[in-house]
């Protein structure tokens, strides 16, 4: 089953059980991705749309980071709540210290030894950690290792 027909599975249960915060994030997402497709003028496949629900998911993020500096938990529960529903058609997220690993070992391969070397570790970082790891996140530790 494609990642959109489970999108769709889970709509129509998600209807069907009343749940309708759950259902207006799903059709948000289904949108989204419709978005995505016609701008691309192709049919999505899993890894594309893998990429459109990692960019909600990072917005939903950053709308929790600024609602919590303006206080306004009520926002980031509604945001939180989002994310927990996006989360679920992501793959796992990895650990800070998988991550951490897999940096030293891009900085040996590339053999990096100070922080203008920085495009060239994140080139090797990204591809292997796509949609598994933020990109901030990936960002703080590659500039945490280089600078040691």
């Amino acid at each position: 089953m494609s990642l959109l027909e489970q999108i769709d599975k889970d709509l129509v249960e998600a209807l069907k059980a009343g749940e309708k915060p759950k259902a207006t994030v799903l059709r948000g997402l289904k949108s989204d991705i419709k978005y995505a497709e016609i701008g691309g003028k192709k049919e999505m496949s899993d890894e594309a749309i893998l990429e459109v629900l990692a960019s909600a998911a990072k917005k939903r993020r950053e709308s929790i980071e600024q609602y919590r500096q303006a206080d306004r938990s009520d926002l980031v529960n509604k945001e939180q709540y989002e994310l927990d529903v996006i989360q679920n058609y992501l793959p796992a997220q990895l650990t800070e210290d998988e991550l951490r690993q897999i940096v030293t070992d891009a900085v040996a391969e590339t053999g990096a030894d100070s922080p203008k070397d920085m495009g060239a570790v994140m080139k090797v970082v990204m591809p292997k950690v796509k949609g598994q790891a933020d990109g901030k996140l990936v960002n703080k530790l590659v500039q945490e290792i280089l600078a040691k």
